[in-house]
């Protein structure tokens, strides 16, 4: 039953976390990307505990957001928490309608759960690198040079 069921625990290893005033930043460390949860999903994501059930959940961001939630919602949440890596594990997490929650929520769309996600380059990846006549010692020469202690074009 979806609304008996306990939400995931919140990932807490190789994450930094910034809360700011209606939305939270994650940056995960292990796949280098940058995650921003909006003030729902971030509610949703405080809440897993491995512990609290849905209707528990949706009870206290139906507080929080001053605005009525129920359990879809918060499963909606969570599944996006699980795409993103950003809970332990991996459960079932019960079917959702979006259309029927858009739908439903629309008057209030700001209180749908959204996580919006960029992959960060890895250090190589943001290294400079040298370019023709340059010393390419200490950085490697960009695609389509070589180095011979400096880059000069293939």
């Amino acid at each position: 039953m979806k609304s008996l069921a306990r939400l995931p625990r919140t990932r807490t290893e190789n994450l930094i976390v910034k809360e700011l005033d209606d939305e939270t930043l994650v940056y995960d460390l292990e796949r280098d990307e940058a995650h921003c949860l909006n003030f729902t999903a971030a509610l949703v994501w405080r809440h897993c505990d491995g512990a609290t059930t849905a209707t528990q959940a949706a009870r206290q961001l139906q507080r929080e957001l001053k605005s009525p939630v129920d359990t879809d919602l918060v499963w909606l949440a969570i599944r996006q928490l699980e795409r993103f890596h950003l809970v332990e594990g991996k459960r079932q997490v019960p079917a959702v309608s979006r259309r029927k929650l858009i739908l439903k929520y629309a008057p209030a769309a700001f209180a749908l759960p959204l996580i919006l996600s960029i992959g960060a380059p890895t250090a190589v990846q943001a290294a400079s690198c040298a370019m023709g006549g340059e010393d390419c010692t200490f950085i490697p020469c960009c695609p389509g040079f070589n180095c011979d202690g400096s880059c000069f074009p293939n």
